[in-house]
């Protein structure tokens, strides 16, 4: 359930430096699907900062999905760090992506280091899990 529709952003907040529509964009829209672990991982980033609940549950692997799913409007989310990946490539059936994403709430500033599991369902890329690391929230 979408909880609030802020404007399309014109750079992806994903951080690669690209326009929003060319990038994460266009899988949160629909058009495309991600090629890659990292794409997913990107764009599942970016639809928490735009609370595209919808393509967040969407993309979550049907074996682990949360059966309510819901962003915090008040988390502000500040910037995606991916540190390594680990297979999820277009002929991967698993990948693996560690990343940083900080962001802010309630005036405190967060930090979610997380090592997350993918794999391909029904020949699409879903998130399984991941594993946080003792720094979290740091």
């Amino acid at each position: 359930m979408k909880t609030k529709t802020p404007a399309v952003p014109a750079a992806c907040p994903c951080g690669s430096g690209a326009a929003y529509l060319d990038c994460c964009g266009r899988f949160i829209a629909g058009a495309a699907l991600p090629d890659t672990a990292e794409q997913l991982m990107r764009s599942r980033y970016s639809a928490y900062t735009l609370c595209e609940d919808e393509y967040v549950r969407a993309t979550w692997h049907p074996s682990t999905r949360p059966p309510d799913l819901q962003a915090d409007p008040k988390v502000q989310w500040l910037g995606l760090k991916i540190i390594a990946t680990e297979a999820g490539g277009p002929e991967d059936l698993r990948g693996l992506v560690e990343f940083v994403a900080r962001y802010k709430l309630g005036g405190r500033a967060h930090r979610l280091h997380e090592r997350s599991r993918f794999a391909r369902h029904q020949g699409r890329w879903c998130y399984v899990d991941g594993d946080l690391s003792p720094e979290h929230g740091r």
